[in-house]
């Protein structure tokens, strides 16, 4: 696949479902990292078998935007004078080509599942802990009892 193919592709598969101004921002994204590539001195060959089907690539740009629309909705039904527009698309966060993944603890289920998994590792730290101590306890035990008997016979003999 050439350049030209891949980025025809992109844009007739993102043309679908976003807005003209998002599909412009996804191709200038891609025809500017491949322009970047290229100054690198790697073939166009390497490049699009690296960024592989441009349908793939438009899908999760979509369900990106719109998992983003669903993030925004949820901001605004807590703060109720903000609007959803002030929000823009992916350039307000410095996009520089990585994937942004959040960790949102929005729902109870999530904060439950949080909740959960750390007593869930306190409960392993102190297991362990418990475990260690058991294994020792018969070795530590009785030198402790020696030590004492030492520290009681040797302290009657010095009166």
């Amino acid at each position: 696949m050439t350049q030209m193919e891949f980025l025809s592709g992109l844009q007739e598969a993102l043309a679908s479902d976003l807005d003209a101004r998002s599909v412009q921002e996804q191709m200038a994204y891609y025809r500017s990292y491949i322009s970047g590539e290229l100054a690198k001195g790697r073939t166009e060959e390497d490049i699009m078998n690296e960024l592989g089907d441009p349908w793939v690539i438009a899908r999760s740009i979509i369900d990106m935007q719109e998992s983003t629309a669903e993030t925004y909705e949820s901001v605004n039904e807590y703060d109720g004078y903000r609007k959803q527009e002030e929000y823009g698309s992916n350039s307000a966060y410095g996009r520089t080509g990585g994937r942004v993944y959040s960790f949102g603890f929005d729902t109870w289920w999530k904060k439950l599942l949080l909740v959960l998994g750390i007593l869930g590792v306190l409960m392993v730290v102190g297991a362990v802990i418990g475990g260690i101590f058991s294994l020792l306890a018969p070795l530590i035990l009785p030198i402790l009892v020696v030590i004492l008997v030492i520290r009681l016979i040797g302290g009657r003999g010095r009166r």
